[in-house]
């Protein structure tokens, strides 16, 4: 065999070899990748919300995975978090359900792409409520989110009060990330505020000659004061007129702010001496004393056209609207009267009770 037979022989040599290697390169290839992004590798059955509450690595991944019943494979797992460079997991919140490949549910998990969870803040309720509600859905406690309304720092800039930012806790259902901070959702559901209350109403308020402020803080009022939603726009205009006329507001709900809880008012509460007190302090009161609703907003925005001065309460549970005091007086002895009745009536259900 001649030289140049010989170096023919070897270069088709390294051209097999060669094209082999890339076969097999490409077989490997193919075959990890087939394993990385199989669709249904990991199956879950049932939805599931995984709390991560701190970053974890594969192996109490794989314990988590366990405790929720997931059908996959540990080592397959453990091989692809290895091939894909994971070696933590971000904390927060994953609802999953259905199938998964190793390489889209461990990318979801270790860059932290969380669900969102929603968050309902309820009308008519206190800083404690709306704290107690929203940490029992977030990675916070009441009391972290209780501090941020009384941090003067964060208040100031922000330009409100403690009331006043409470006032705008729009209630809503809000959907918001599990690591979400205190302060984060504040912001968020001010951002919310504004596009829902600002913008609307703005316009029609300044020709008004009244404030957002003034408004939030009139809506509050109504919020407590209103049990049918139809009565919002009576009552907001039944207060408007004795603004207007220059009347002390002499709202309850005030009162009951003032006094740090609802109940029927005795007539030694109404002397409380307390800036919120409107049967003592004219005008509106220093801020919201609860977070009123959107309908609530808008009917004070815009209060029914009346003469109405005066309500009281009835047995339905809404209200009889007078103009003048001495038909108020007159409607306030129809309830009295009705309460005494009612009281007759449970203390003689008691008596019963107790002797059978």
């Amino acid at each position: 065999m001649n030289l140049s037979s010989t170096l023919s022989f070897n270069k088709n040599e390294l051209l097999i070899g060669l094209l082999a290697f890339i076969i097999i390169a490409v077989l490997t290839l193919g075959s990890r990748q087939i394993r990385l992004t199989s669709s249904d590798a990991i199956i879950i059955p049932e939805e599931v919300n995984m709390i991560l509450d701190k970053r974890i690595d594969v192996s109490e991944l794989i314990f988590i995975l366990d405790s929720l019943s997931v059908n996959y494979q540990a080592s397959e797992l453990e091989w692809s978090t290895r091939m894909l460079g994971w070696r933590t997991f971000q904390k927060g919140n994953y609802r999953l359900s259905g199938e998964y490949s190793y390489e889209s549910l461990l990318s979801k998990l270790a860059r932290g792409i969380q669900d969102p969870i929603p968050v309902v803040v309820l009308p008519g309720i206190t800083i404690e409520r709306f704290s107690e509600i929203v940490s029992s859905e977030l990675n916070f406690e009441a009391s972290e989110m209780e501090q941020v309304f009384e941090d003067s720092v964060f208040l100031e800039r922000l330009g409100f009060s403690k009331e006043q930012l409470f006032g705008r806790m729009l209630p809503e259902t809000y959907l918001v990330y599990w690591t979400t901070t205190p302060r984060d959702l504040i912001r968020r559901i001010l951002r919310e505020f504004d596009d829902l209350v600002v913008d609307r109403f703005s316009k029609d308020v300044k020709k008004q000659d009244h404030t957002i402020k003034e408004i939030m803080t009139m809506a509050s009022i109504v919020e407590w004061e209103a049990n049918m939603e139809d009565e919002k726009p009576i009552i907001s205009g039944l207060y408007w007129n004795r603004l207007n006329k220059r009347m002390l507001l002499q709202a309850d709900p005030t009162v009951n702010y003032a006094l740090g809880e609802r109940r029927r008012l005795l007539f030694e509460d109404y002397q409380f001496n307390h800036p919120f007190n409107t049967y003592r302090n004219k005008g509106l009161p220093p801020g919201p004393i609860t977070n009123p609703s959107l309908s609530t907003i808008e009917a004070t925005v815009y209060p029914e056209n009346h003469d109405y001065l005066y309500m009281v309460a009835n047995p339905e549970g809404g209200h009889i609207f007078t103009r003048t005091f001495e038909e108020h007086q007159v409607e306030s002895e129809k309830w009295r009267k009705w309460l005494r009745q009612q009281y007759r009536i449970k203390r003689q259900q008691e008596a019963e009770a107790l002797n059978k």
